[in-house]
C-alpha cells in the first residue's frame, strides 16, 4: 500500500467517528435556542405593554379633557387589543388647568389573553382642560 493510500484510509476513518455530531449538538443546543427566544419574546411583550398603557393614558386624557369622565374611559379602551382592554383599568381626574387619566394594565404570558403576570404596568397622562 502506497502512503497516500494510507492517508486516505486514515481521513475516512476519521470522517466516520465524527459521524452525528452536528445533530449531537443541535439537539444539545436547541433548549438554550428556544428559551432565549421566549425570554426575548416575553420582553417584547412587556415592553408592548408599555407602550399600550402610555398610549391608553394620553387618549384617555385627551377625550377627558374635551368631555368628562365617560369620554376619558371610552377614550383610554378605544385603541385597546381585546386582550389588553379585559384587563385595563382607568383612572381619569382633574388637576388645576389639565386632564389627568393613569391606565394600568395586566402583562400577558407569551400570548395576549392567556395568563397574566402578577404584576401590571402604569401609563400616565395629562392634557390642557378644553372649556
Amino acid at each position: 500500500m502506497t502512503a497516500w493510500r494510507v492517508r486516505a484510509a486514515r481521513r475516512l476513518r476519521r470522517t466516520r467517528e465524527d459521524r452525528g455530531q452536528v445533530a449531537v449538538e443541535f439537539l444539545g443546543m436547541l433548549p438554550l435556542v428556544l428559551v432565549t427566544l421566549v425570554v426575548l419574546w416575553q420582553c417584547a411583550l412587556v415592553g408592548f405593554t408599555y407602550t399600550l398603557a402610555g398610549n391608553a393614558a394620553d387618549q384617555a386624557a385627551r377625550a377627558g379633557a374635551a368631555g368628562g369622565a365617560g369620554a376619558c374611559a371610552r377614550g383610554g379602551r378605544s385603541d385597546l387589543g381585546a386582550s389588553w382592554r379585559a384587563s385595563a383599568r382607568i383612572g381619569c381626574g382633574e388637576a388645576p388647568g389639565l386632564y389627568r387619566a393613569r391606565v394600568t394594565l395586566a402583562v400577558p404570558v407569551l400570548f395576549p389573553g392567556a395568563v397574566a403576570f402578577p404584576f401590571r404596568v402604569t401609563g400616565e397622562a395629562a392634557a390642557a382642560k378644553e372649556d
